[in-house]
């Protein structure tokens, strides 16, 4: 079993992209915004900017844009982390994002 790294956080939406560092790139992040209800859940099988997406009222999509996209960095740089997208259901203006990312 190997050991993975975890990082979790919070930060207040803006309704535009937000680049969150956490040291490592994530193979799995999850999203919830927890003023607005909504949950984004991403793994580094799905295309950058996806995600599967779940609204407060149960209705859950996968969406192709907005989502969440990995970065790298260089390799000695400690700028790895991810990008939470612009969805109006996740990173809304003032409500607050709580994330956990995953990495190997």
């Amino acid at each position: 079993m190997s050991n993975l790294n975890t990082a979790t956080g919070t930060v207040e939406g803006t309704g535009a992209a937000i680049n969150i560092s956490c040291g490592f790139t994530p193979v799995a992040v999850r999203i919830d915004n927890i003023d607005g209800d909504a949950i984004l859940v991403w793994n580094d099988a799905m295309p950058d900017a996806s995600g599967m997406k779940t609204i407060a009222a149960g209705t859950t999509a996968h969406i192709t844009s907005a989502g969440v996209t990995a970065y790298a960095g260089s390799a000695a740089s400690a700028s790895k982390g991810f990008t939470i997208g612009a969805d109006t259901d996740v990173n809304v203006s003032a409500e607050t994002i709580c994330w956990t990312a995953w990495g190997a």
